[in-house]
Protein backbone atom coordinates (compact mmCIF):
# COMPACT_ATOMS: atom_id res chain seq x y z
CA UNK A 1 0.00 0.00 0.00
CA UNK A 2 1.46 3.45 -1.08
CA UNK A 3 1.69 5.85 2.22
CA UNK A 4 0.82 9.14 2.31
CA UNK A 5 2.70 12.13 2.51
CA UNK A 6 1.57 12.81 5.81
CA UNK A 7 2.95 8.97 6.43
CA UNK A 8 6.24 9.49 5.26
CA UNK A 9 6.77 12.69 6.97
CA UNK A 10 6.08 11.12 10.21
CA UNK A 11 9.00 8.38 9.15
CA UNK A 12 10.88 11.12 8.67
CA UNK A 13 10.85 12.47 11.72
CA UNK A 14 11.07 9.26 13.50
CA UNK A 15 14.61 8.49 11.89
CA UNK A 16 15.74 11.84 12.75
CA UNK A 17 14.46 11.28 16.64
CA UNK A 18 16.00 7.89 16.61
CA UNK A 19 19.23 9.70 14.93
CA UNK A 20 19.44 12.13 17.49
CA UNK A 21 18.97 9.65 20.33
CA UNK A 22 22.27 8.32 19.55
CA UNK A 23 23.90 11.50 19.86
CA UNK A 24 24.79 10.71 23.86
CA UNK A 25 27.27 7.35 23.05
CA UNK A 26 29.74 6.10 24.60
CA UNK A 27 31.21 2.72 26.38
CA UNK A 28 29.96 1.77 29.76
CA UNK A 29 32.05 3.65 32.29
CA UNK A 30 33.16 0.73 33.87
CA UNK A 31 34.85 -0.88 30.67
CA UNK A 32 36.56 2.38 30.11
CA UNK A 33 37.89 2.60 33.66
CA UNK A 34 39.10 -0.88 34.65
CA UNK A 35 41.11 -2.24 37.43
CA UNK A 36 44.65 -1.77 35.86
CA UNK A 37 43.66 2.01 35.17
CA UNK A 38 42.22 3.17 38.33
CA UNK A 39 44.57 1.09 39.96
CA UNK A 40 47.62 2.16 37.64
CA UNK A 41 47.30 5.70 39.07
CA UNK A 42 47.35 4.99 42.57
CA UNK A 43 50.28 2.97 42.53
CA UNK A 44 52.19 6.09 41.40
CA UNK A 45 51.45 7.95 44.19
CA UNK A 46 54.41 7.59 47.49
CA UNK A 47 54.36 4.72 49.60
CA UNK A 48 53.89 6.54 52.74
CA UNK A 49 51.65 9.58 53.83
CA UNK A 50 49.14 8.78 51.72
CA UNK A 51 45.96 8.85 52.95
CA UNK A 52 43.89 8.65 49.32
CA UNK A 53 45.24 5.45 48.65
CA UNK A 54 42.93 3.56 50.75
CA UNK A 55 39.85 6.22 50.89
CA UNK A 56 39.59 6.71 47.18
CA UNK A 57 38.22 3.38 45.25
CA UNK A 58 37.00 2.57 41.90
CA UNK A 59 33.51 1.20 43.19
CA UNK A 60 32.81 4.46 45.07
CA UNK A 61 34.24 6.11 41.66
CA UNK A 62 32.18 3.96 39.39
CA UNK A 63 28.55 4.49 41.73
CA UNK A 64 29.40 8.38 41.24
CA UNK A 65 29.52 7.94 37.70
CA UNK A 66 26.18 5.33 37.22
CA UNK A 67 24.51 8.48 39.26
CA UNK A 68 25.06 10.71 36.85
CA UNK A 69 24.63 9.02 33.29
CA UNK A 70 25.92 11.81 30.86
CA UNK A 71 28.85 11.42 31.89
CA UNK A 72 31.66 9.91 29.40
CA UNK A 73 28.89 10.22 26.81
CA UNK A 74 29.07 12.37 24.01
CA UNK A 75 28.74 12.15 19.89
CA UNK A 76 30.81 9.52 19.72
CA UNK A 77 32.66 6.74 21.71
CA UNK A 78 35.53 8.46 21.20
CA UNK A 79 34.13 11.60 23.00
CA UNK A 80 32.80 9.78 25.79
CA UNK A 81 36.57 8.57 26.67
CA UNK A 82 38.44 11.71 26.37
CA UNK A 83 35.88 13.36 29.05
CA UNK A 84 36.54 10.37 31.45
CA UNK A 85 40.32 10.88 30.68
CA UNK A 86 39.65 14.48 31.49
CA UNK A 87 37.92 14.11 34.27
CA UNK A 88 41.16 11.47 35.67
CA UNK A 89 43.74 14.01 34.36
CA UNK A 90 42.14 16.70 36.72
CA UNK A 91 42.02 13.51 39.30
CA UNK A 92 45.88 12.48 39.56
CA UNK A 93 46.46 16.39 39.08
CA UNK A 94 44.96 17.77 41.86
CA UNK A 95 45.70 14.81 44.59
CA UNK A 96 49.20 13.84 43.65
CA UNK A 97 48.40 10.56 41.98
CA UNK A 98 44.99 10.02 44.73
CA UNK A 99 47.60 10.36 47.71
CA UNK A 100 46.13 13.29 49.26
CA UNK A 101 42.18 13.74 50.27
CA UNK A 102 42.48 17.37 51.44
CA UNK A 103 44.47 20.47 50.23
CA UNK A 104 47.92 20.52 51.25
CA UNK A 105 48.26 23.85 53.33
CA UNK A 106 44.38 24.12 52.73
CA UNK A 107 43.49 25.49 56.44
CA UNK A 108 46.15 28.19 56.35
CA UNK A 109 43.96 29.18 52.99
CA UNK A 110 40.88 31.72 53.54
CA UNK A 111 38.33 30.26 50.79
CA UNK A 112 35.38 32.53 52.38
CA UNK A 113 33.50 34.76 49.58
CA UNK A 114 31.04 36.56 51.45
CA UNK A 115 29.76 38.12 48.00
CA UNK A 116 27.23 34.99 47.69
CA UNK A 117 24.79 35.54 50.91
CA UNK A 118 23.39 32.68 50.04
CA UNK A 119 26.09 30.76 51.39
CA UNK A 120 27.30 32.21 54.36
CA UNK A 121 30.25 30.56 56.08
CA UNK A 122 30.29 29.17 59.18
CA UNK A 123 32.19 30.39 61.84
CA UNK A 124 35.07 28.01 62.38
CA UNK A 125 34.81 26.22 59.04
CA UNK A 126 37.13 25.87 56.67
CA UNK A 127 36.39 25.67 52.63
CA UNK A 128 39.62 24.55 51.69
CA UNK A 129 39.99 21.74 48.49
CA UNK A 130 38.95 18.25 49.77
CA UNK A 131 38.05 15.04 47.34
CA UNK A 132 38.55 14.33 43.75
CA UNK A 133 38.61 17.56 42.32
CA UNK A 134 39.50 19.33 45.35
CA UNK A 135 36.15 21.06 45.66
CA UNK A 136 37.28 24.65 47.52
CA UNK A 137 35.06 27.70 48.02
CA UNK A 138 31.88 27.94 50.47
CA UNK A 139 29.49 28.43 47.56
CA UNK A 140 30.48 25.39 46.50
CA UNK A 141 30.14 23.51 49.33
CA UNK A 142 26.63 25.00 50.08
CA UNK A 143 25.72 24.21 46.67
CA UNK A 144 27.02 20.78 46.48
CA UNK A 145 25.57 19.95 50.14
CA UNK A 146 22.30 21.14 48.68
CA UNK A 147 22.12 19.15 45.97
CA UNK A 148 23.64 16.09 48.01
CA UNK A 149 21.75 15.84 51.34
CA UNK A 150 24.51 17.03 53.43
CA UNK A 151 24.84 20.35 55.16
CA UNK A 152 28.01 21.42 53.55
CA UNK A 153 28.42 24.87 55.18
CA UNK A 154 28.82 23.58 58.50
CA UNK A 155 30.10 19.89 57.82
CA UNK A 156 32.71 20.51 54.95
CA UNK A 157 35.07 17.98 56.67
CA UNK A 158 32.50 15.59 55.40
CA UNK A 159 33.45 15.37 52.01
CA UNK A 160 37.14 14.26 52.87
CA UNK A 161 35.56 12.18 55.42
CA UNK A 162 33.00 9.85 53.64
CA UNK A 163 34.29 8.19 50.41
CA UNK A 164 31.14 8.40 48.84
CA UNK A 165 29.84 11.22 49.02
CA UNK A 166 33.64 12.64 48.08
CA UNK A 167 32.91 11.24 44.88
CA UNK A 168 29.43 12.59 44.74
CA UNK A 169 30.77 15.91 45.21
CA UNK A 170 33.04 15.24 42.55
CA UNK A 171 30.78 15.04 40.11
CA UNK A 172 28.38 17.65 41.26
CA UNK A 173 30.80 19.84 40.31
CA UNK A 174 32.36 18.13 37.10
CA UNK A 175 28.30 18.31 35.77
CA UNK A 176 27.58 21.52 37.08
CA UNK A 177 30.49 23.11 35.97
CA UNK A 178 33.16 21.19 33.46
CA UNK A 179 31.05 18.53 31.53
CA UNK A 180 29.59 20.92 29.09
CA UNK A 181 33.25 22.77 27.91
CA UNK A 182 34.62 18.94 26.98
CA UNK A 183 33.74 19.36 23.23
CA UNK A 184 35.87 22.73 23.42
CA UNK A 185 39.09 20.62 24.64
CA UNK A 186 40.94 19.85 27.79
CA UNK A 187 41.80 23.23 28.23
CA UNK A 188 38.74 24.56 28.82
CA UNK A 189 37.94 21.85 31.79
CA UNK A 190 41.49 23.46 33.01
CA UNK A 191 40.17 27.10 33.18
CA UNK A 192 36.75 25.85 35.05
CA UNK A 193 38.77 23.58 37.36
CA UNK A 194 41.45 26.44 37.96
CA UNK A 195 41.63 29.14 35.89
CA UNK A 196 44.49 30.96 37.80
CA UNK A 197 46.79 28.46 36.00
CA UNK A 198 45.88 30.02 32.48
CA UNK A 199 47.20 32.45 30.43
CA UNK A 200 50.31 32.13 32.07
CA UNK A 201 49.10 32.26 35.80
CA UNK A 202 50.85 28.71 36.48
CA UNK A 203 52.14 27.31 33.40
CA UNK A 204 53.56 24.45 35.06
CA UNK A 205 50.71 23.08 36.37
CA UNK A 206 48.65 23.74 33.42
CA UNK A 207 50.91 21.76 31.18
CA UNK A 208 51.15 19.45 33.58
CA UNK A 209 47.34 18.07 33.70
CA UNK A 210 47.64 19.09 29.57
CA UNK A 211 50.42 16.06 29.71
CA UNK A 212 48.11 13.50 31.95
CA UNK A 213 45.21 13.59 29.74
CA UNK A 214 47.28 12.90 26.85
CA UNK A 215 48.64 10.27 28.52
CA UNK A 216 45.34 8.99 29.62
CA UNK A 217 43.91 9.31 25.94
CA UNK A 218 46.83 7.37 25.09
CA UNK A 219 45.87 4.54 27.07
CA UNK A 220 42.03 4.81 25.90
CA UNK A 221 42.68 4.61 21.88
CA UNK A 222 41.71 8.29 21.42
CA UNK A 223 43.50 11.16 20.43
CA UNK A 224 43.11 13.99 23.10
CA UNK A 225 42.16 16.83 20.23
CA UNK A 226 43.11 20.24 20.27
CA UNK A 227 43.62 23.33 22.54
CA UNK A 228 44.77 21.40 25.11
CA UNK A 229 46.14 23.95 27.45
CA UNK A 230 44.12 27.70 28.54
Amino acid sequence: MAKSPMAILALGLAAVVLSGAGLASGDPVESVVTDAFFDGIKSQAADGGCPGKSFYTRQFFLDGAQANPDFGKGGTSDDGKREIAAFFAHFTHETGYMCYIEEKDGASQNYCDTNYPLWPCTSGKAYYGRGPLQLTWNYNYGAAGQKLGFNGLDNPEKVAQDPALTFQAAFWFWMTNVHQVVPQGFGETSRKINSGECNGGNAPAMNARANYYVEYCKQFGVDPGNNLTC
